[in-house]
């Protein structure tokens, strides 16, 4: 069994926040085995707030190792921000949480997954299962997944290259899928809306996004193409999106424009962005700041590797570069003291109150085994490696138990 994430610990896990490009050689499959951890890491707590105090809620970063078998538990505050390995299934994409219990999409099928306990309790075979399990970014199984907003179902996007996906729905209480329904080619995101009223698949090779019916799952398809449609040989098409404060969705394309579409009328606005390199993942952060990640010079992006973050009511846009390229963005709660590494008062003033963590498993060549911490008040950047090519990355918490 793998290493446990804290003894004791009563997980109530909160929902928190993939992608292929143009044509080009699969990205290898791992040589190595699955990956499995050197020791046993031990989580370093966060300071208690007095000694009365009840314990709150903790943030963990939940990360797919998509050359591996395993979701990644990380704290990036920790001495040693491993806490965790679990596994979850062959080349794991995405993962989200609601209520204790986090979902990943693999290869394999759909992973439900204890984190507190620190292991897998299903895994569930697809409605269209694969007949082969491989990895890289073309391989076929579950990418994009999200959770409805009262945990009872599970969307998985299930792709089979080169043909249209589909959008599985699981039912929690039943621990099985249920229905399905068509949509683009190579989804490797899926948003469900807070209110309930819709999901939506990214479908990269489509040039759409299709806006989904929970109930009837009747399908509205949506091109998004700023750029035209290209067909499959281009790279300007969507990848990633995120909910905006607003209720729209925001789609990054090149560092150069942003859409943001809503999904009530179908009306879009063109945003003109300034990060100039091929975007891939993208949060929302608390105060509606967009977080974009820049993967480098790719198509009509000529502009290296970055991270982005666009106020999309006023359009002011601070890009900072990267090392590396990087796949999917979350939103990590800054340290208590973070404002003192600024300048004086206004440095604090200034402080978000958050910082993005970015994966840094890009689907092509060029990824690294890491994370990227980067602060957008102060600029500066931290590294975390993390070995296993992280793919999708998103932010959730667990409660400590009672003593």
């Amino acid at each position: 069994m793998r290493a446990r994430l804290m003894a004791g610990v009563v997980a109530a896990l909160a929902a928190a926040m993939l992608v292929g490009c143009a044509p080009g050689a699969l990205a290898p499959t791992p040589s190595a085995s699955p990956l499995a951890p050197t020791s046993e890491p031990t989580p370093t707590p966060s300071p208690s707030p007095g000694a009365d105090a009840a314990p709150g809620p903790q943030p963990v970063l939940l990360a797919t190792l998509a050359a591996s078998d395993a979701l990644a538990v990380v704290d990036p505050d920790a001495t040693e921000p491993l806490l965790d390995l679990i596994e979850v299934g062959a080349a794991p994409w995405g993962v989200a949480a609601h209520d204790g219990t986090a979902y990943v999409s693999t290869a394999e099928g759909l992973a439900v997954v204890d984190v507190a306990a620190g292991e897998r309790t299903a895994l569930v075979p697809y409605e269209h299962q694969p007949t082969a399990i491989q990895f890289g970014e073309y391989r076929d199984g579950g990418l994009g997944i999200a959770v409805s907003p009262d945990g009872d179902r599970v969307y998985v996007a299930v792709h089979e290259w080169p043909n249209p996906a589909w959008l599985e729905v699981f039912d929690v209480s039943e621990g099985a899928f249920v229905e399905s329904v068509d949509v683009g080619v190579r989804p490797f995101d899926v948003l469900a809306d807070p209110a309930g009223e819709w999901v939506a698949t990214v479908d990269h090779d489509s040039y759409t996004v299709s806006l989904v019916d929970p109930r009837s799952l009747a399908v509205r398809a949506i091109e998004i193409a700023p750029f035209g449609n290209l067909g499959f040989a281009g790279w300007e098409k969507p990848h990633y999106a995120s909910i905006t404060a607003d209720g729209r969705i925001a789609l990054p394309y090149q560092g150069l424009v942003t859409v943001l579409l809503d999904p009530a009328t179908g009306e879009t606005e063109r945003l003109e962005t300034t990060a100039n390199s091929h975007q891939h993942g993208i949060a929302t952060a608390p105060d509606g700041t967009l977080v974009t990640a820049g993967t480098g010079p790719f198509g009509t992006a000529t502009g290296e590797p970055n991270v982005s973050f666009l106020d999309p009511a006023t359009g002011d846009e601070r890009v900072i570069p990267l090392a590396h390229p990087h796949e999917t963005v979350a939103i990590w709660p800054a340290p208590a003291d973070a404002a003192t590494t600024g300048t004086g008062a206004d440095a604090a003033a200034d402080a978000p109150g958050w910082v993005a963590v970015l994966a840094g498993g890009f689907t092509r060549d060029g990824w690294w085994d890491g994370l990227t911490v980067v602060d957008p008040a102060t600029g500066d950047v931290r590294e975390i490696p993390l070995e296993g090519r992280p793919q999708h990355v998103t932010t959730a918490s667990f409660a400590p138990a009672e003593p």
